[in-house]
């Protein structure tokens, strides 16, 4: 065996290292993710948390208890200026702050951040103070969404739902259909925007689309979620 000589270089992602922690369910989240945060010179780190079949306020509660192990996943060496955890619902039953905290145990970063305070972010950044809200989840899970939002003072007068309970259901609803219904939703809507909430939907391809048709912003999990990582990291 030959030993060679080597030299050693900085970490991947020069100008920021973020954190991804998605549900085992989620099949949409990173794929729209590394589509909007696509920069060489960002790193993206990606752990998985385990989640249940059917999104319910007993599975989003239950994932809380493995928040931290999910973290302590990523690589030791890695120091995050973000992290983001991917589920607007779990953000909603869990408590943002709690979130954050179970983060930092498992892994050293200067920010964390989830859906709904990332929407609540942008919403403050646009002056936005009532929603029309479209999602895939049942009427309770709706309900806990909703007054998370009112308790940031951010109104839901118009809201609808696909009504499904199954991940694996909701990563299959078609981006037309989310389309579909954004725009019936919106027929009746005196709102000052728009948020698609669940990071399993897919909405990447009908966000610019819809904000022209609409004529006012449209928001999403996944994009207010980039957003806001983004910004924390100071990346604009």
């Amino acid at each position: 065996m030959s030993d060679f000589s080597h030299e050693m270089t900085g970490p991947i992602g020069v100008k920021a290292a973020l954190g991804l922690i998605v549900l085992q369910a989620d099949e949409t989240i990173e794929q729209e993710l590394r589509r909007l945060i696509f920069d060489p010179e960002v790193s993206l780190y990606v752990s998985r948390v385990p989640s249940g079949l059917k999104v319910t306020r007993e599975t989003l509660t239950e994932m809380g208890k493995t928040l931290t192990s999910a973290a302590a996943l990523f690589p030791r060496a890695v120091r995050f200026d973000a992290v983001g955890y991917g589920c607007t619902s779990g953000a909603s039953v869990i408590g943002g702050g709690k979130v954050a905290d179970l983060i930092r145990e498992g892994c050293e970063t200067a920010h964390v951040t989830d859906p709904l305070s990332a929407v609540v972010a942008q919403c403050r950044d646009k002056g936005l103070s009532r929603l029309a809200l479209l999602s895939p989840y049942v009427e309770d899970v709706n309900e806990g969404l909703r007054k998370a939002l009112a308790e940031e003072g951010i109104e839901t007068p118009v809201f609808g739902s696909f009504g499904v309970a199954e991940e694996a259901r909701v990563a299959r609803i078609s981006p037309n259909s989310v389309w579909a219904a954004a725009t019936k939703l919106a027929e009746r809507a005196n709102v000052d925007g728009m948020f698609l909430s669940c990071t399993n939907l897919r909405t990447a391809d009908v966000l610019a689309g819809l904000t022209q048709e609409l004529g006012f912003p449209v928001m999403s999990s996944n994009r207010a979620l980039a957003w806001h990582m983004c910004r924390l990291a100071g990346l604009g």
